[in-house]
């Protein structure tokens, strides 16, 4: 009985993987380059304020530098996981120059996640501006949001 779950199973992970559609060309990139997708939610004005006002606080209680986001530009989107049955949450990988306050253009992070909260209403935004994460919450140089 074991060796004829066995070899269902294994039957039907070779028939899963054979109907999965494989990688074209064109989905290539190569050479490290960044793939720009359509900014879309990434530049909506929620997400954006979302993202400055939470700096404000972030700076006024933890990094204490006296900075806050005095605009955001260049918005892009690097990927997009889509939702399915595998993956309860649709994200989406964002980035954006932050012009601080301080005159200073900073590299800009940030993570969508939907549907996110109670009841899985709603979102979750998680961001990141280069250079001003000194715990390392998202890896060097961002690196968990990129």
């Amino acid at each position: 009985m074991t060796r004829t779950l066995a070899a269902t199973l294994l039957i039907s992970l070779s028939l899963a993987a054979a109907a999965a559609p494989g990688a074209s060309a064109a989905d290539y990139i190569g050479s490290g380059q960044v793939q720009s997708y359509n900014a879309g939610v990434c530049s909506e004005s929620s997400v954006l304020g979302f993202i400055t006002s939470r700096f404000e606080y972030r700076d006024a209680n933890y990094l204490h530098a006296n900075l806050s986001i005095a605009d955001i530009r260049n918005m892009g989107q690097n990927r997009q996981e889509f939702r399915d049955e595998t993956h309860l949450v649709e994200r989406e990988y964002c980035y954006a120059t932050a012009v601080m306050t301080d005159g200073q253009q900073r590299s800009l992070y940030y993570l969508i996640e939907r549907p996110w909260g109670f009841a899985g209403v709603g979102r979750s935004i998680e961001f990141c501006v280069g250079g001003l994460d000194p715990w390392y919450v998202y890896g060097a140089r961002c690196a968990s949001l990129r």
